[in-house]
């Protein structure tokens, strides 16, 4: 029977594993390595699981946190040397993977929220948007319910940009440009 895809043993699935982490810019656990290396049908779950810690015992990846893992010194090496033997087609879903991965974590890095129930049911939820320089906008309401606090803080964290926009553009419509 032919073997599909272009992963065809454990060198290769650890090939795309330094592959992907040399990409990225923040410590990540197997679940996130393995959706980033998830860009050929014959790469598993389990296959990932096995490599990291053949690999950390190796000294090509270290634990950085509990569950969250970086390339070493020795992992760019090999990721150098070892890059062009990636099937084309694999390395660039890969890099695509990658790169919009760590746009959402540079997102998700100036968006916050803290939820606080009370005893009477209600939830006191505080959102921060933020850019490199400092906080954009602190935002604190309170929700009805709890239930009704989760969705003030996904909502908020899927559409932070834009509630930020529109309070900026309701506060200031209606004044003239002299300031």
């Amino acid at each position: 029977m032919q073997q599909l895809g272009f992963i065809r043993n454990m060198l290769d699935v650890k090939v795309l594993i330094l592959y992907v982490m040399t990409r990225v810019q923040t410590p990540i656990t197997v679940q996130q390595l393995f959706e980033l290396c998830y860009q050929d049908d014959t790469v598993s779950y389990f296959d990932v699981c096995e490599a990291v810690p053949q690999m950390v015992d190796s000294g090509h990846l270290a634990e950085a946190s509990p569950d969250r893992y970086v390339i070493m010194e020795a992992g760019c090496k090999i990721s150098d040397v070892m890059a062009d033997t990636i099937a084309f087609p694999v390395a660039q879903r890969a890099k695509n993977a990658v790169e919009r991965f760590n746009k959402d974590q540079r997102r998700s890095a100036h968006i916050r929220t803290d939820m606080k129930p009370r005893e009477s049911g209600e939830a006191v939820v505080t959102m921060e948007f933020s850019d490199p320089t400092g906080v954009l906008m602190h935002l604190e309401l309170t929700a009805p319910s709890i239930p009704q606090g989760h969705r003030l803080e996904k909502t908020f964290r899927e559409r932070a940009e834009s509630i930020y926009k529109n309070i900026i553009s309701e506060f200031l419509k209606d004044q003239d440009d002299r300031f």
